[in-house]
């Protein structure tokens, strides 16, 4: 064992070595080739355009060490290759995983692009013997049987796309999850999974690494190839670690030790649900967008989730030691801290608002469903007056008085009345930002509001990308101006 804990030692170097050697490489590399991401939301907290590559040295650097084992003839090396199905899946499904996130950094891919593979490479997973087998209930331990496929796919795609929303702040998501690695390290050397040991030890040292560029103020972010990858190998090292577990915590100690993402993506899902919002839709009402709003800077809401994160692993450890009568005591300590957190960032009057709010979830649906018609139209526009006419009847969608828009240098106008008292008259300007031509769509309400909606903020933003991506907005000579929103 000496000899392989060395050998944890010498990965977690190796692997911290590439990523702080690399990350510099790909962010000089990402800029020249544009892929950054801009600020151009209201659910960006950062400053300036940032490269998103990063997950491409996190990787790299994961996967380096773990070359090793096919050059050298050790204990871990004969592990490695007496069950050779599970690492399979560690590389072909890490990979796989990897060159998803890279698409989507580069083109852009919506969730139900992505879903199929996800839940493809997850599947593959199980078959290769990454199973989640049983549960722990109240009432005892709960054999899946042949619940263990769905319950195993949904655990993995799960925690990828947990960790995929988490990072929204400069390091929150590579702290995170370097907490709970080190969970995954800690129940995994004290069994002595040499293997397990081994790709921890790889996946912190390459976090560690790039941390160095991507905590506050970042220069580099991980991107969708980073924070997918992550919660892959996090999902998967841990359901091993899981199922070597006494069966009182069996699949507790990782539900706990990525509590923080977790309880992220539930909280997510069910107020979009409550709002009759799409549950993947974006939004600005994450964990981390919460603390800001409380008036925390951008580096102590990162420091507040880190400690929140390893409160939660070492609960997590002490799950893994616990007798009976100890896990629960801690199971309710945890449930204690999780509600204090959902009424202390706000979530609960939240909640229970939007339980009540059938109008605003109406209203919700109604707003996504004509941004949908509109952005529909907007692809079949022929000219850019075809595309004012898509765009004219979000006007009623939105409740607006009046619609301008400026693409280009050419401006549109439609009014809904004339007449209206112009002091109770709000408007709010949104780029359109386009690869061959930019403009401004400008919303105005007549109706006193004295400010816009998050949701209605979300929504116009998505519209203004329809409206770049439109092929009529590329410019193809004068087109005529047009007022009032009829043609000239």
């Amino acid at each position: 064992m000496d000899f392989a804990y060395w050998s944890f030692v010498a990965a977690f170097a190796v692997a911290g070595l590439v990523a702080y050697g690399l990350t510099p490489l790909v962010r000089r590399r990402a800029i020249r080739l544009g892929m950054l991401d801009v600020n151009a939301s209201a659910r960006k907290v950062h400053t300036g355009d940032v490269p998103r590559l990063g997950g491409i040295a996190l990787v790299v650097a994961f996967f380096t060490p773990l070359a090793g084992i096919f050059f050298r003839h050790n204990v871990i090396g004969e592990a490695f290759f007496a069950d050779w199905k599970r690492p399979l899946a560690i590389f072909g499904g890490g990979l796989c995983i990897a060159l998803l996130g890279v698409v989507d950094d580069v083109r852009g891919l919506s969730a139900k692009a992505k879903f199929p593979v996800q839940f493809a490479v997850a599947a593959g997973v199980w078959w290769l013997g990454f199973r989640v087998g049983q549960v722990a209930t109240p009432w005892g331990v709960l054999e899946l049987g042949w619940a263990s496929l769905p319950f195993t796919v949904l655990w993995i795609v799960g925690v990828v796309n947990a960790m995929n929303l988490i990072d929204g702040l400069d390091g929150l998501a590579s702290g995170v999850a370097l907490a709970a690695v080190a969970v995954t390290f800690v129940i995994s050397f004290r069994r002595l999974d040499l293997l397990m040991c081994l790709y921890s030890a790889s996946l912190a040292g390459a976090l560690v690494g790039f941390l160095r560029y991507n905590f506050n103020p970042a220069t580099i972010f991980m991107g969708d190839t980073g924070s997918m990858f992550l919660g892959f190998i996090l999902a998967t090292t841990s359901i091993q670690a899981s199922q070597k577990s006494s069966t009182a915590v069996a699949m507790i100690v990782p539900i706990v030790a990525l509590g923080v993402p977790i309880m992220d993506t539930l909280l997510a899902m069910l107020r979009r649900a409550l709002r009759g919002r799409p549950l993947f839709s974006a939004d600005r009402e994450h964990m981390h967008h919460r603390l800001l709003d409380l008036g925390l800077t951008h580096r102590q809401a990162v420091l507040t989730l880190y400690v929140m994160s390893i409160a939660f692993c070492v609960l997590a450890l002490g799950l893994s030691y616990a007798n009976s009568a100890q896990t629960a005591a801690l199971l309710a300590l945890t449930g204690g801290i999780a509600f204090v957190v959902v009424r202390y960032l706000g979530y609960w009057t939240g909640l229970l608002e939007s339980a009540k709010a059938a109008e605003r979830r109406r209203r919700n649906r109604e707003i996504t469903s004509g941004v949908a018609e509109a952005s529909r139209r907007l692809r079949q526009a022929a000219d850019t007056v075809a595309m004012w006419e898509a765009l004219k009847p979000m006007a009623d969608v939105l409740g607006a008085e009046a619609l301008s828009l400026d693409l280009g240098g050419q401006p549109f106008r439609f009014e809904r009345r004339s007449g209206v008292d112009e002091s109770l008259a709000i408007a709010a300007r949104f780029p359109v930002r386009g690869k061959v031509v930019d403009g401004t769509l400008v919303v105005t309400w007549v109706d006193g509001r004295r400010g816009i909606e998050r949701d209605e903020q979300l929504a116009i933003e998505g519209l203004c990308t329809a409206i770049a991506a439109a092929p009529a907005a590329e410019p193809r000579g004068a087109e005529p101006n047009v007022p009032h929103g009829e043609p000239a």
